[in-house]
């Protein structure tokens, strides 16, 4: 069975949460906390709280067993993007974008036979 979480217009690019997700991709729900809490990027806090989430959601919701847990994926979507300007010399100006991101994680239990 698989369990999800969602974290939707988080404020930290992209690429930023990718660097961090690839790193923890198909470990175990515990090795990727323990790695997660040491990981010093900015990606690591967003990740830590949606896989947490994830966690109870499988826990209250699925009734799974916290060590046959693993993540099966994580999607690191691109989200809103914030457009705006940086003033420059001669009256113009240089636009740029403040990019968020969409996280999405799929636990699945090992002892899973479906």
């Amino acid at each position: 069975m698989e369990i999800i979480a969602k974290s939707t217009s988080v404020r930290v690019s992209p690429r930023k949460v990718r660097l961090v997700a690839d790193s923890i991709r198909m470990l175990s729900v515990e090795d990727a906390l323990r790695a997660l809490t040491v990981i010093n990027k900015r990606g690591s806090y967003v990740l830590e709280k949606t896989l947490t989430s994830a966690i109870a959601n499988a826990l209250n919701n699925a009734h799974a067993k916290r060590e046959n847990l693993f993540i099966k994926s994580i999607d690191v979507n691109e989200g809103i993007s914030f457009k705006r300007f940086h003033p420059s010399t001669r009256g113009r100006v240089h636009p740029y974008k403040k990019r968020g991101s969409n996280i999405r994680i799929v636990l699945e239990e090992r002892g899973d036979k479906s």
